[in-house]
């Protein structure tokens, strides 16, 4: 496409045009698969508790999710009267920009990238980060105490499990000598398959790094940042229509953002679990990121429909108490068996 474009506008108009064109795309997918994915989720949760789930608009029910952005649309955005009328506003526009800006660097093939930085995770990590001020100001701006309350609460486990997440990543560019997500791949092929993966050797990485995703997003069994008992809706309490479609989408593409991480750092990316000898299906292709991104996201569905929601207090121990000092103690295992004959890495 760059050269398509370069030829007819030249190089640097073209190469603008081209990329715009790219990012367009790109954001078009994400949207469209974030209407499905709700349609997915009632579904997997409705088989899982015994239910019928969407069926009546369209096909199947496959119209339900159009259904429920035109509703949203429609319906009219409601402010307080004291509430900070810019900053009200701001708060769902600064959480939804860094979730759609990450994937400029996310790859979903060797060549299937906006961007491939050296420092990609570094990208990645300060912009994910810069998400919680939206739910801050959302919370601040409502000039409602529930509304504040929620987005303390949600800011903290937010912050909380970031870090556990971090030394999770840390210890993948340690065995992978990069912060490229390319090259992170790359350390991932073997001879073993699946077994050659990251996910084996940094098994409590892993699983400490995907149940920090789920907190992080505020997901099931970790949403008590909108425990309908207690705060109704959190930190979005006050907000209606658009605004309120705009966090919903933001929640959702971040738990798309978790699952191509969790795909890239530890499951292999877009390498085939097969052998080469076994023909395509031993090829490595994009599809098996999108393979292993579903399964992640199936995960996200089965907590939600399965498990009972933990108290704040239990969340904030398992991630100072536990999660943190695993992750610790994990890295320098990593780095002390890096330097032994027995390292898988060198």
């Amino acid at each position: 496409m760059d050269a398509f474009f370069q030829g007819i506008l030249g190089h640097d108009i073209g190469l603008t045009v081209s990329i715009l064109i790219k990012i367009a795309m790109l954001m078009v997918c994400l949207i469209l698969t974030v209407a499905y994915l709700t349609y997915f989720e009632r579904k997997v949760i409705a088989y899982m508790q015994m239910r019928v789930g969407p069926n009546v608009t369209g096909p199947g029910g496959m119209i339900q999710p159009f259904a429920d952005v035109f509703k949203l649309l429609l319906k009219e955005v409601i402010r307080p009267s004291a509430a900070n009328r810019g900053l009200f506003m701001l708060g769902p526009i600064i959480t939804l920009l860094p979730a759609f800006a990450v994937w400029a660097v996310i790859p979903f093939s060797e060549n299937l990238i906006l961007a491939n930085l050296n420092v990609a995770i570094l990208y990645l990590l300060a912009l994910s980060s810069s998400g919680v001020y939206g739910v801050i100001l959302g919370g601040w701006a409502s000039n409602s105490k529930y509304s504040f309350l929620g987005a303390m609460r949600a800011s903290a486990q937010m912050i909380s499990y970031e870090l556990p997440m971090s030394f999770a990543i840390i210890s993948v560019i340690l065995v992978a000598g990069s912060m490229s997500f390319i090259d992170i791949v790359h350390i991932q092929e073997g001879n073993s398959g699946l077994f050659s993966w990251n996910w084996l050797p940094l098994l409590p990485m892993f699983i400490i790094y995907f149940v920090s995703g789920v907190a992080e997003t505020n997901r099931a069994p970790f949403d008590v940042a909108e425990g309908e008992s207690e705060l109704v809706a959190g930190f979005h309490t006050e907000y209606s229509g658009f605004a309120f479609a705009v966090f919903f989408l933001s929640e959702y593409i971040n738990m798309m953002v978790i699952s191509a991480l969790t795909t890239i750092l530890f499951l292999g990316g877009w390498l085939s679990p097969f052998p080469q000898s076994w023909g395509w299906i031993g090829q490595d292709h994009f599809a098996w990121m999108l393979l292993k991104m579903a399964f992640v996201l199936f995960i996200y569905f089965w907590f939600r429909a399965t498990f009972p929601r933990y108290r704040y207090d239990q969340i904030m121990r398992l991630g100072w108490k536990v999660f943190i000092p695993i992750t610790l103690i994990w890295l320098i295992v990593v780095a002390y068996w890096m330097m032994t004959p027995y390292s898988l890495w060198n």
